[in-house]
């Protein structure tokens, strides 16, 4: 290394010495530099040109239900033209409260469209999480499965909703399934007399798509994730941020070929879901099969029969479709590309080399990302030779995709940290969140300079790599699903038996981390009855995965400065 990389005194001098060591390990054969197949143009515009050139090619199968590049874009011009003859325009938010199922491509695709912004909210919500992400958005509009209507009559009175329109899994699904269906999508229909049908609403439209074409830098979307202040925030990202997130992603861990074939059950609302399920493969002219949920019969089924060339899986996936006995039963010689995310099992090789002798492939860990980047910032396509990128732990999550910066600081003084040197992970990238939506302090504290404070630990080596040590924020991975103790405690002191409490994680075998509540009850409180009390109270408030152990305690540690010490609620566990 040189002085000055020893020693970094200023940031042009620190990034010019990583863009140097970058170039020299960037791997033969990949983009230096984001690409376009047809121009910087938005999402939408992208189906459009796809479905002009290629109408007949599937663009979603679901369990045999096929939707053509064709009737996508057709369909998502008539739900742009419904919305707007219910009064709902540009710059209005719309909430999508469904799994993955072909309506929410539909749906997706028409807000876009007419310039409306998408607010996904998790199928798992209860009615505060649900009323909350609509008090907060204000949106006018909602997109509801049948079954989680009950839900949306809990919230309606109190939130600014126009119109709800409703959708089922019978609505579209197969006579005969060519993949194994979940027993609860067979369901019959429910009826829901308070809600707009959306299928035959969209059947009846006749008026053509708004004329109106939304700008690359429009609002486009508001993606939820939780933090450090209490209930999620809405990151505020546009039609530029989704496309660039594929175009630097392109010719590196995402590829585009004639038969390319994704495969993904990540639920839409994530933002990794988004991406790989209805982002990258519109941007690439790719078929997408979706499924509703992991199941690992349906998915080696899917590959087989649909030939899947492109497919992301947590490690545990992976696990249990190797250990499952029917796994020698199907061909997966069709995918090429199969990434993974290391949640609750960490990819090694015992699992590489297992994958490679059962099915010719490579495992290789899917990259480094946050909801505020939308995701995908990192790249690990091309250092799986030797095992470079297991060997060179901790936690490698490669180079920074093209156009995308870090840099390593220190987490009080800001200041920079030396190669080989952890510290706060700070990411300076065009799909950087435009801030959180109606959150001007938490923007200013997360956003300096153009760089996002992530909170996460991390290093960059001597070559130029990043490695991810871990979350200084206080975030909980429980089943591969984020967990943030600020939410939990924000619920919890809602309760009016609750004096104060504090959320930590608890390693667990199964789930990977499991929250722990102590909660300081008030003097009068009933401790006999606090407990279950608060347990429902937690039942009625949030999903299931959120749900904390609950540990009452005479009193909170504190420090001087009156905030719950973290650190002394770990050692009680």
């Amino acid at each position: 290394m040189t002085e000055q990389a020893d020693k970094p005194t200023d940031e042009s001098t620190y990034l010019a010495t990583l863009h140097s060591l970058w170039n020299k390990a960037w791997p033969a054969g990949a983009n230096t530099a984001p690409h376009y197949p047809h121009g910087e143009q938005s999402v939408t515009e992208y189906l459009r040109t796809w479905a002009r050139l290629q109408p007949d090619k599937p663009a979603v199968i679901h369990y045999g239900h096929t939707l053509s590049y064709a009737e996508l874009d057709a369909a998502s011009d008539r739900f742009a033209a419904l919305l707007a003859a219910h009064g709902i325009g540009p710059g209005d938010r719309v909430a999508v409260f469904l799994p993955n199922l072909p309506q929410y491509h539909l749906v997706f695709f028409g807000i876009l469209k007419l310039g409306a912004v998408h607010v996904p909210v998790s199928p798992m919500s209860r009615a505060f999480e649900l009323a909350h992400e609509l008090t907060d958005t204000g949106a006018l509009a909602l997109v509801a499965l049948d079954e989680l209507m009950p839900v949306v009559r809990e919230v309606r009175a109190e939130s600014s909703l126009r119109q709800v329109f409703v959708t089922g899994f019978a609505d579209l699904l197969p006579a005969e399934p060519t993949v194994p269906l979940p027993e609860a999508m067979r369901a019959p229909r429910i009826a829901c007399p308070d809600a707009i049908e959306l299928m035959p609403a969209l059947a009846a439209q006749t008026a053509p798509a708004p004329a109106h074409r939304p700008g690359l830098d429009d609002i486009a979307a508001l993606n939820y994730t939780g933090g450090t202040t209490g209930l999620p925030k809405g990151c505020i990202h546009t039609q530029r941020d989704m496309l660039y997130t594929a175009a630097s992603n392109f010719g590196i861990a995402l590829e585009r070929a004639d038969d390319t074939v994704f495969l993904s059950f990540f639920p839409q609302f994530w933002i990794a879901g988004e991406n790989l399920g209805l982002v990258f493969p519109v941007f690439c002219g790719a078929t997408l099969v979706l499924l509703t949920r992991w199941d690992p019969v349906a998915v080696m089924t899917a590959v087989q029969r649909y030939r899947v060339t492109c497919m992301a899986m947590p490690v545990d996936g992976a696990v249990e479709m190797m250990d499952h006995p029917r796994f020698g039963e199907f061909d997966l010689s069709s995918l090429r590309q199969v990434r993974v995310v290391s949640f609750v099992k960490k990819l090694n090789l015992d699992y590489r080399r297992r994958w490679q002798q059962l099915t010719g492939g490579i495992l290789a860990e899917a990259a480094w990302g946050m909801t505020e980047t939308h995701t995908s910032d990192t790249f690990t396509t091309g250092f799986q030779d030797g095992d470079f990128d297991l060997h060179a732990q901790p936690v490698f999550v490669g180079l920074p995709v093209p156009g995308t910066e870090f840099k390593i600081c220190d987490f009080e003084t800001g200041g920079l940290k030396p190669l080989g040197e952890d510290g706060e992970i700070l990411v300076r990238t065009p799909s950087l969140l435009k801030g959180y939506w109606n959150k001007p302090e938490a923007t200013a504290e997360a956003l300096v300079d153009g760089w996002l404070r992530t909170g996460d630990i991390g290093l960059i080596d001597e070559q130029g790599f990043l490695h991810f040590l871990g979350r200084r924020k206080e975030m909980l991975k429980v089943k591969g699903m984020s967990v943030f103790p600020p939410e939990i405690e924000a619920v919890l002191g809602q309760h009016p038996a609750v004096l104060g409490s504090g959320v930590v994680g608890r390693v667990d075998a199964q789930r990977g981390e499991v929250p722990v509540a102590f909660v300081q009850l008030k003097p009068e409180a009933d401790a006999a009855t606090a407990v279950q009390s608060l347990i429902d109270w937690c039942q009625h408030r949030m999903a299931g995965y959120k749900l904390p152990e609950i540990r009452l305690v005479a009193s909170l540690p504190m420090t001087a400065t009156g905030k719950v010490k973290k650190q002394d609620l770990s050692a009680l566990l």
